[in-house]
């Protein structure tokens, strides 16, 4: 027989489940606020004595109200919240289970597509989604079968709350860590998002997928191309870590698209120099916006990225050697729509000729005396004391190292021991210069 002190507890939680039962959206939510201000990082044994061990009744009616109610977003908020304290508390896989078994997964993305609902409100599905990837490997294959990580990447794209972007980031990085079977649908998906148009959305997005790239190991076929794209960006914290990317992307096997590709992005095509001719022509006003054409935005960040990586890596800046460098970095030195490609073209010049005699002694015939001084005395500031004459010199430039090297047999690969890829830049470029003196 139960104690009196047992019945007392068992008729005040049927009280209070009948006053749930009974009461209207109002009522609802002041039951809710009650809940949550009074059991908040309460474990799963403490729920069930403050239950009377029927915690499990009133999380079956929240599921309910969830499934019956989402739709409209009514009280949305604080029965996620609510649900969210029976997910995340100590030893509660019981709950969690009981949620799934009813669909929750499936409600909980369903709201994420939802155009009426609240951001705040789809930001706590995030939070509840997130609890239930991090309670093990079968729980994250279970939100991926049911098409989340599609779900999860749209919500990214689309979402205008930083602070919620920065939730779902923390979901996608939970769900690539110890999720062999379906990693790299994860991996994909956050490929996938790199053409959206939420600046927020890209930066988190090339973040995770130097994470997700390092764990998948293998490297999809569209990374480079959709890497390269964004490098069109005019936000520097996109372009930042669209760099980190490229700069990991040097070590797999698409390392010769990638530098192919930075190398052709240093002049751009025919068809977009004549699309922003036209386009000066019938509106003058767009030649005061030419700082911002992507096409040049592209140009002055593929010289910078090609500077992070021939300073990193040697080998990678001779390979650039044969893929025309230096002629296409001249040629983006004498962009004078654009400042900023100037400068970044100049500066990753100024390493090539202070590391490759040969760049040196072509580059110095090709500028003249005059614009070589001006160059390496001050490479940085060289694009304010350029006029238009110097400009043309550079833009109709026909160095070709690469066909010098190939002429006369020399790989500085095979000719010059370069050390490990890790070592210094400095050490690199000492031991190359102290090769060459020996040579002569």
């Amino acid at each position: 027989m139960t104690s009196i002190k047992e019945q007392a507890a068992i008729s005040r939680l049927l009280s209070f489940l009948q006053d749930w039962d009974n009461a209207g959206k109002a009522a609802r939510g002041v039951i809710l606020n009650n809940f949550i201000e009074a059991n908040q990082g309460k474990t799963a044994p403490e729920l069930e004595q403050e239950f009377s061990q029927g915690a499990s009744l009133f999380l079956v009616r929240l599921t309910t109200w969830l499934r019956l109610s989402y739709m409209t977003g009514s009280c949305l908020d604080k029965l996620l919240q609510s649900i969210g304290i029976f997910l995340s508390a100590v030893s509660s896989n019981r709950y969690l289970l009981e949620f799934l078994e009813v669909g929750g997964v499936l409600t909980l993305l369903e709201i994420l597509g939802l155009e009426k609902i609240k951001e705040e409100d789809k930001k706590e599905s995030i939070k509840l989604l997130q609890v239930i990837a991090n309670s093990g490997r079968k729980y994250k294959e279970l939100i991926c079968e049911s098409y989340g990580v599609r779900s999860i990447a749209e919500f990214l794209a689309k979402s205008k709350s930083e602070e919620t972007q920065e939730e779902v980031q923390v979901l996608l990085d939970s769900l690539i860590h110890g999720n062999p079977k379906y990693q790299n649908q994860v991996y994909k998906g956050l490929i996938a998002l790199l053409p959206c148009t939420s600046p927020k959305a890209q930066q988190l997005s090339l973040q995770t997928l130097r994470t997700a790239q390092s764990i998948v190991g293998t490297t999809h076929p569209t990374i480079v191309e959709c890497v390269l794209k964004v490098l069109s960006t005019m936000h520097l914290e996109v372009q930042y870590e669209a760099i980190r990317l490229i700069k990991d992307l040097a070590n797999y096997d698409v390392c010769p698209a990638l530098l192919q590709g930075l190398v052709k992005l240093l002049i751009p095509s025919v068809e977009e120099t004549r699309e922003l001719e036209s386009k000066i022509l019938s509106d003058v006003s767009v030649l005061q916006l030419t700082s911002q054409l992507p096409v040049f935005l592209q140009q002055a960040a593929a010289a910078k990225a090609i500077r992070i990586l021939a300073t990193h890596n040697m080998c990678l800046a001779e390979d650039m050697l044969h893929l025309g460098v230096v002629h296409s970095l001249m040629v983006a030195m004498g962009n004078m729509d654009h400042s900023n490609s100037q400068r970044q073209a100049s500066l990753t010049l100024e390493f090539f000729v202070q590391t490759f005699p040969v760049v040196e002694e072509h580059v110095s015939k090709a500028m003249g005396q005059e614009l070589y001084s001006l160059f390496m005395s001050n490479a940085e500031d060289l694009y304010l004391k350029m006029d238009a004459i110097q400009a043309d010199i550079l833009v109709a430039n026909k160095v070709n190292v690469a066909k010098v090297i190939h002429l006369s047999g020399l790989s500085y690969n095979q000719k010059f021991h370069l050390g490990s890829l890790d070592e210094d830049p400095l050490a690199y470029i000492n031991r190359f210069q102290e090769d060459v003196e020996g040579k002569n």
